[in-house]
């Protein structure tokens, strides 16, 4: 059974870990990261990080939009747990097979399902907030728990485990619910972000296997950019064949692990033809 993560345990210098990160996760990891400090030791006010719809249209403070999903919060354990699940999860669900909702399987679908993530939120947060109860406007831990969710369905056979327990993915996004409740953390943000994962879920793989429709898809030009299947550890491993270019994440620690894949390293739907690919589950 796998164990947490250390850095040591990565082959080489942290800067060679870093760099081993695919492109969305390092790039999203990077800026939870300076961001968060930056906020912690004075650098720049956590008050202009957080999401204000006001403030954006009045003073066009458009990094607002982005900075919300990355300042994690003041320096606390909780602040370090998501940090850790940032960086684990996002790396174990994009170098593995992610959701194939028209770039194969890879980069592309990640970062648009991080897109559809944003969207919904900014859209459902206020409502929240409003008719139901308090939620931060800072939507980072949010969005670490859509990855979560979404990584246990796309792999619910897999194993993680937290601080030594192993789960099963099936029922371990649960469990790290109840983990946070242990230590004091506030867990409607992370309601929320499995919510929000629940719906990529049932968009990206209920409804086109009940009713045979295709939702949600990959726009083409995020294909253009991040390619069809591929993920972005290729620029640093220079992998030669695609068997290369996934490493086996069958099990993890704070998450992690690797669905079952048809022929070709890709799942999901066939998109250059009609129906679905045989065996999907």
């Amino acid at each position: 059974m796998a164990r947490i993560a250390r850095i040591e345990d990565y082959a080489g210098s942290p800067k060679h870990w870093y760099e081993s990160l695919p492109i969305i996760t390092k790039w999203w990891f990077g800026m939870a990261l300076v961001l968060t400090l930056s906020g912690n030791l004075g650098f720049v006010s956590p008050m202009k990080l957080i999401f204000s719809l006001d403030e954006i249209t009045s003073n066009f403070e458009v990094w607002r939009i982005l900075s919300c999903f990355c300042y994690v919060g003041g320096f606390s354990l909780p602040t370090l747990v998501c940090l850790i699940m940032l960086v684990q999860f996002s790396n174990r669900y994009e170098t593995s097979i992610p959701y194939n909702t028209g770039g194969g399987g890879g980069t592309a679908d990640y970062a648009f399902a991080l897109v559809f993530c944003m969207i919904t939120m900014l859209i459902t947060g206020p409502l929240v907030s409003a008719y139901f109860v308090y939620l931060p406007t800072l939507y980072t831990d949010n969005m670490v728990y859509f990855v979560v969710y979404v990584w246990s369905k796309r792999n619910p056979t897999s194993q993680a485990s937290i601080w030594g327990f192993p789960f099963g993915a099936k029922f371990f996004p649960f469990y790290l619910l109840a983990f946070n409740l242990v230590i004091g953390d506030y867990i409607v943000p992370k309601l929320h972000g499995l919510v929000v994962g629940h719906l990529y879920y049932y968009l990206v793989d209920i409804v086109p296997l009940v009713y045979g429709k295709d939702v949600l898809k990959t726009p083409r030009i995020l294909i253009d950019w991040l390619g069809v299947g591929d993920y972005s550890a290729w620029r640093v491993h220079a992998p030669t064949s695609r068997n290369d270019e996934r490493p086996n994440n069958g099990t993890s620690s704070l998450g992690g692990g690797r669905g079952q894949t048809l022929a070709g390293g890709r799942s999901g739907h066939n998109w250059g033809g009609s129906g679905h690919v045989l065996g999907r589950k």
